[in-house]
């Protein structure tokens, strides 16, 4: 049995069921403030999810503060494949520790329910923001661009891919976070991936599951982090949407379509470097430090350039 705690007042108000027993549906767990999701974590609030998983704001007694919980949903609770998911992003966060990627305070995957217990981040999502208030300011999408640069050139040299970078999975924090590697894997074992993996209209080609796309490495990743800026700039898309439940260039018009042009009002030296990374071909596409080269002089001449550093200092010559 769990206890329910009144948050408020710091006192325990009687047993409940671990997993709130009578408010679980197929899909939903149905957590209420104080529920306890697993030992010494302390429901606060719904946070949101997706179609696997459910994200708390909760209390961790061990730590003595504030952390999500992302849980599996009740139907995928016992399916492996889900189970490993949970699995991977916490050891894909072990594994790689960085200022623009959350930290990870502990993972079961095979608890009941299965959950990993990640950083808590302030602020909206890329995508929340997007949606709000359409295109971003220069002011924020190139700081921001040269940021998930950094993380994903980071990855890189780790050896990893995210497969998954994309608005939602973008808090727009100080500094940003790229969030949610339940799908990241090793680049050495990329080629173990069969089929369509990650959200569809950010997938690179070589994500789609067709054949002669290449292979999945960081340029996979590059191709995710285009299509992000883009829409960050433009509050839409580059290519059409495709249709679900279909497969090919109807799913995924990304495979036959050019990106739509950027708007006259984006300057070249921004949307070239957008457009390099949505070439069709990954070994096409830059790396994420040239293109993180190529955009520090259009930060550099912000009215605020002090957002980011520069990507490293100018180095002396000692003769």
């Amino acid at each position: 049995m769990g206890r329910r705690w009144d948050l408020h007042e710091n006192l325990p108000i009687g047993d409940v069921s671990l997993l709130g027993r009578g408010r679980v549906t197929d899909t939903a767990w149905g957590f209420e403030e104080g529920d306890e999701i697993a030992p010494g974590l302390f429901v606060t609030t719904l946070l949101g999810g997706g179609s696997k998983h459910e994200a708390y704001l909760a209390w961790d007694d061990r730590l003595f503060a504030l952390v999500v919980v992302k849980v599996l949903r009740p139907h995928v609770a016992n399916d492996a494949s889900a189970r490993r998911q949970i699995a991977g992003e916490a050891r894909a966060l072990a594994a790689l520790q960085h200022p623009v990627l959350p930290r990870c305070f502990g993972a079961s995957a095979d608890g009941d329910p299965p959950h990993v217990v990640l950083e808590f981040l302030e602020g909206p999502r890329l995508s929340t923001l997007i949606r709000k208030q359409g295109a971003l300011a220069m002011e924020q999408a190139l700081p921001l661009a040269i940021q998930l640069c950094s993380a994903l050139h980071y990855m890189a040299h780790e050896g990893w891919v995210h497969l998954d970078v994309k608005p939602k999975n973008v808090v727009m924090g100080a500094p940003p976070q790229l969030i949610d590697l339940s799908i990241a894997v090793p680049v050495d074992r990329a080629g173990d991936l069969h089929g369509p993996i990650g959200t569809d209209a950010y997938m690179a080609p070589e994500q789609c599951g067709v054949p002669d796309a290449g292979r999945i490495t960081p340029a996979t990743d590059i191709w995710g982090l285009g299509v992000t800026v883009y829409e960050g700039i433009a509050g839409r898309l580059p290519y059409p949407r495709g249709q679900a439940g279909t497969s090919g260039p109807d799913r995924f018009p990304q495979l036959v379509h050019d990106p739509e042009p950027l708007s006259m009002d984006i300057p070249e030296s921004l949307a070239d470097p957008i457009m390099w990374c949505l070439a069709r071909r990954p070994e096409e596409r830059p790396t994420a430090a040239a293109l993180a080269e190529r955009l520090e002089p259009l930060v550099a001449v912000l009215p605020k350039p002090a957002i980011i550093p520069r990507i490293r200092p100018r180095r002396r010559s000692h003769r």
